[in-house]
């Protein structure tokens, strides 16, 4: 949307205040994701309030998901626009598409089939490559595909001709986003998949880090693992959200595997790409979950031994099967459950971060700490932006997108702390067998 917005003319600005037009992304994944943008609206719509003339859009997911109600109880947006429409959004807000009226949702499913013009909201050194959109699982909690439509992979060529792009203006560290990554390229038959476009991506010699991100458990291929332990620019980094670790919720998840299969998977990536990071989420309180199955759940966790672990609760979200179910688990219950796992995991990752301490990591310098200028911070490599944690470097000098060798002298909760110290080998940022 800001790259279209911005081959339009318009510019991007600090401050609301400063702002004629007011955009607003949003999510509808679970209830309070919906909370959370329908809050960000009201709190934007006050801004003009004070200033009648600027405009308010509203746009993404909560739109498809909700627009026709959206329509009628926020009557200070002036444009409602959905998953498939922002590229109209620069016409629509010039006054010049067809049809009027203020929501637009109608729009066939968007391919992404060319390259996109690209507005740099993050970091210059990082930056995402969805690589696909929609999704064609069944999971019966889940209104994704209900909202983006099915499974859509990008033109191969259409992605490296974007990342080639993304080398050129600086970036060193590419994530690969979709709602799906493993199921690249299967909508056409499967050929080229994720393996080729990993290997192509690898092929960009600017990029020091690729990393892959919501990775479905049942698709991780020989293959894929075979491309990622030859690729040392690709993270050895996998993001498999099980869900849970008792069959009968796998079952009535429609997750497609079994807690064996999750089991074999992850000592399979163990012994494959040594060293390798692997993160996970799993809910808690789903339809029918008794103390058994909980308690299966935190064994799993703790037998694998997950680098990092998210815990959501379960939401009966209208018009998922699941919200149908019987044996809806009370709330309460479900925030016991979630923190009990919190705790489990909090103690592994205690555990696993004391043991780092002392050993040299290449980490990626990111700039100023968010806790203080007078600290820079950065990433090691098993941690990924935003979610893991991260090391405050108290010492050294380094520039932000640079790969230095960081001496981790403090383990913290869930971050570390560590100096920068005489450069070492850079070549490919991967942990010592120490990490």
């Amino acid at each position: 949307m800001l790259g279209r917005l911005r081959e339009a003319g318009w510019e991007v600005v600090g401050s609301p205040e400063a702002a004629q037009v007011l955009l607003v992304n949003t999510c509808a994944f679970i209830a309070p994701a919906c909370q959370e943008a329908v809050d960000t609206v009201l709190s934007l719509a006050r801004h003009k309030e004070a200033d009648p003339e600027k405009r308010l859009v509203v746009a993404g997911c909560l739109v498809q998901r909700h627009g026709r109600v959206l329509v009628t109880e926020l009557p200070e947006v002036d444009y409602f626009i959905g998953v498939n429409d922002f590229p109209s959004l620069p016409r629509i807000l010039a006054g010049g598409e067809p049809g009027g009226g203020r929501l637009f949702q109608q729009a066939p499913a968007y391919g992404y089939a060319a390259p996109e013009a690209r507005y740099g909201a993050t970091p210059p050194h990082l930056a995402y490559l969805k690589i696909a959109e929609g999704c064609s699982h069944r999971c019966t909690f889940c209104v994704i595909p209900r909202i983006r439509g099915p499974q859509r992979s990008r033109p191969l060529p259409t992605l490296v001709a974007e990342a080639r792009a993304l080398a050129a203006a600086g970036v060193k560290e590419l994530v690969l986003v979709a709602q799906d990554t493993t199921a690249y390229g299967r909508d056409w038959g499967g050929r080229p998949g994720l393996a080729a476009l990993l290997k192509a991506l690898a092929a960009i010699p600017e990029f020091r880090w690729i990393r892959l991100l919501y990775s479905h458990p049942a698709r991780i291929t020989a293959e894929l693992l075979s491309v990622m332990a030859a690729q040392p620019r690709i993270c050895p980094y996998l993001d498999l959200p099980i869900q849970h670790g008792h069959d009968e919720m796998l079952r009535r998840m429609g997750r497609g595997y079994t807690r064996s299969q999750v089991l074999n998977l992850t000592r399979r990536l163990r012994e494959r790409l040594p060293g390798a990071t692997l993160r996970t989420t799993v809910m808690v309180g789903f339809p029918g979950e008794t103390e058994a199955h909980f308690e299966a759940l935190a064994d799993l966790v703790q037998e694998v031994g997950f680098e990092h672990l998210g815990v959501f609760l379960y939401y009966p979200e209208a018009g998922t099967p699941a919200a149908r179910l019987p044996g809806q688990v009370p709330r309460r219950l479900a925030r016991r459950r979630a923190r009990v796992l919190k705790e489990l995991q909090a103690g592994m990752v205690k555990e696993r971060l004391r043991s780092l301490v002392g050993t040299v990591q290449p980490v990626l310098v990111e700039g100023r700490s968010r806790e203080s200028d007078y600290l820079l911070s950065g990433r090691l490599i098993s941690q990924a932006p935003e979610i893991d944690g991260q090391v405050y470097l108290t010492a050294g000098q380094g520039q932000v997108g640079e790969i230095q060798p960081v001496l981790l002298t403090r383990a913290l909760p869930y971050d570390l702390v560590g100096e920068i110290v005489a450069a070492a080998d850079r070549a490919t940022g991967r942990p010592s067998d120490n990490g």
